[in-house]
């Protein structure tokens, strides 16, 4: 079955009590703070279930699948109960491994309590056989990544759990700080609780304790282009800039988006619906959401002249001269952020 994060602990509680714990556990995501949490919770309730032993399989490209048989048949004299996790770092594990897991999904002993610990898997191997079986015989919990507007609910989430909370402005300065970095969100968090009392923290408090450690995604800067946040676009550019990112990288992920909103506002213009639009040109999740506000907000013209302005940035990363450019080309990139947030 599957099963929402924030309901593993419940779900623990009750399996517990009544003897009743899943064969086979899967948690499947990038967020890595919480994929550990997750596992970490899972491993306290099979200790508390009489799973003294406990053996660790990493599944890389040479793994031997046939170990997974032997670690899921085999007790020792010490221990009736046995805990066997299967790390797959790559979420593929090639057509041996598909079959083994398939196999062990069918085979798996109530004496052995399986968990299994993936990426975020793609749609394709999201629906294939062998994730399935591991479904159906088992718990599946996929772990959502924290995006950027749900990141200050999360941190306020947190800061209950230690007694302590903050305005909405605090909230706010902290997930700047923190974004994209949950390990780091979660060590300042604990930090907070060992620096101040139980009860408020005031922005000020927060300035003074807290440090810059966002990290930032090039693939998550369309979410701020659409979204119009010209103050976080700007941002995500320096924070790219300075962690050494590659500048080519960051103007294609630009440019496409550009390309893209011109091509959705044409059909927009001829009267196609966003959400056929939405479809068609593959805009999801949060940017699906926000595509008309982007469309409202720039016009043809503008993101002509602005695509046009994208390929002048590529002659100045090659070396080459543009006129009426700026030299420094992220300071150009920069300034078309601007004007895709702006409309300006």
């Amino acid at each position: 079955m599957i099963l929402k994060p924030e309901a593993l602990i419940g779900h623990l509680e009750r399996a517990a009590h009544a003897d009743k714990l899943a064969r086979i556990y899967t948690i499947a995501g990038d967020e890595a703070l919480l994929s550990i949490e997750a596992q970490d919770a899972i491993r306290a309730a099979a200790r508390g279930a009489g799973f003294a032993e406990r053996e660790v399989l990493h599944a890389d490209g040479r793994f031997d699948w046939s170990l997974l048989v032997g670690a899921t048949s085999g007790l020792s004299l010490f221990a009736d109960k046995k805990l066997v996790e299967v790390r797959l770092p790559s979420g593929k594990p090639g057509k041996a491994g598909a079959e083994a897991l398939r196999e062990h999904a069918h085979n798996a002993a109530a004496e052995t309590l399986t968990l299994i610990s993936l990426p975020r898997l793609d749609r394709a191997t999201r629906e294939s056989a062998w994730a399935a079986a591991l479904e159906h015989a088992g718990v599946w919990i996929d772990i959502p990544k924290v995006e950027r507007a749900e990141l200050p609910a999360w941190i306020g989430q947190r800061l209950a759990r230690q007694q302590q909370r903050a305005a909405r402005a605090a909230l706010e300065f902290l997930a700047d700080r923190v974004e994209g970095n949950l390990l780091a969100a979660h060590q300042e968090i604990a930090k907070l609780a060992l620096l101040f009392p139980p009860g408020e923290i005031t922005l000020e408090q927060l300035t003074e304790s807290v440090l810059n450690v966002a990290r930032y995604d090039v693939f998550a800067l369309p979410v701020a282009l659409y979204a119009g946040d010209a103050t976080r676009a700007v941002r995500m550019l320096e924070g790219l800039r300075a962690e050494g990112e590659a500048l080519p990288l960051v103007l294609w992920a630009v440019s496409e988006e550009i390309r893209t909103l011109l091509k959705a506002k044409s059909a927009a213009d001829a009267g196609r619906p966003a959400a056929t639009l939405a479809r068609e040109l593959r805009i999801w999740g949060p940017r699906e959401k926000l595509l008309p506000q982007a469309l409202a907000r720039l016009t043809g013209a503008k993101l002509a002249a602005l695509l046009a302005r994208c390929a002048d940035v590529d002659r100045l990363v090659k070396g080459l001269r543009a006129a009426r450019r700026d030299s420094d080309p992220w300071l150009e990139l920069s300034d078309i952020a601007l004007a895709l947030t702006t409309g300006r």
